[in-house]
């Protein structure tokens, strides 16, 4: 299965920045005009036990594949190239996001089972709540999937095309879909889940995400000044 030149321009040279620029736009407008539903609607009450195993083992396993793809596919080349060779980079890539994916999805499979299992919990989600979870589970399972596809292009050749290629987004630089063309299907389609995932966030309990990054501030900010007030006779 393959893409024509055109469509494989708009899905991965224009559709990106539709994304990107839905997902700033959306949520700034989103915190403007609704701020009280900037929030992720817990349904912890119900089935907490469960609720805490699946979340746990999803957000520790979300967070390390997260940073793996800033740091793996962001860092400048002279800061990875002195240290460790393409292949190696890709390796350690496999290993780490292999890992920590497959502790994702098992934990992402806990709250599926759960919202989905549970008719309480079921008849209290949205159905964005549900498209939600089932869209990350894809992208999940679609990011397992490319393990054994680089596991069969060792030299690191087609992990520095994707690197490219992400740093080609991120820097603007035109004509970079190009890149993509004749790679496997499954590096594509995890691409373009992923840039919908951002499409869709600003709509969704995804929304609460900004609230994570945005609380590393208080690791930055001044020591909070406290007066008391005393009565003097």
């Amino acid at each position: 299965m393959g893409f024509g030149t055109a469509l494989n321009e708009f899905l991965f040279g224009i559709y990106p920045y539709i994304a990107l620029a839905v997902l700033l736009l959306g949520s700034l407008v989103r915190f403007d005009r609704e701020p009280y539903t900037w929030k992720s609607d817990s349904s912890q009450l119900l089935r907490r036990h469960q609720m805490r195993l699946g979340s746990n083992l999803f957000h520790y396993g979300i967070l390390v594949v997260v940073a793996g793809h800033f740091i793996g596919f962001l860092t400048p080349d002279w800061a990875i190239d002195w240290a460790i060779s393409p292949a190696q980079h890709e390796l350690m890539a496999m290993l780490a996001g292999g890992v920590a994916g497959l502790v994702a999805i098992v934990g992402m499979s806990i709250l599926i089972h759960r919202r989905l299992g549970d008719p309480r919990i079921r008849n209290n989600s949205r159905k964005w709540d549900i498209a939600v979870v089932l869209l990350l589970w894809l992208q999940l399972a679609l990011g397992l999937l490319t393990v054994p596809f680089s596991a069969m292009h060792m030299s690191g050749s087609m992990f520095e095309v994707l690197v490219t290629y992400v740093k080609g987004i991120v820097t603007f630089q035109g004509g970079v879909a190009a890149l993509l063309l004749g790679t496997p299907i499954i590096y594509r389609v995890h691409i373009f889940v992923g840039f919908t995932i951002f499409l869709i966030s600003p709509f969704t309990r995804m929304i609460h995400i900004w609230s994570g990054v945005g609380s590393l501030a208080y690791l930055f900010r001044p020591y909070q000044l406290v007066r008391t007030r005393r009565h003097t006779s």
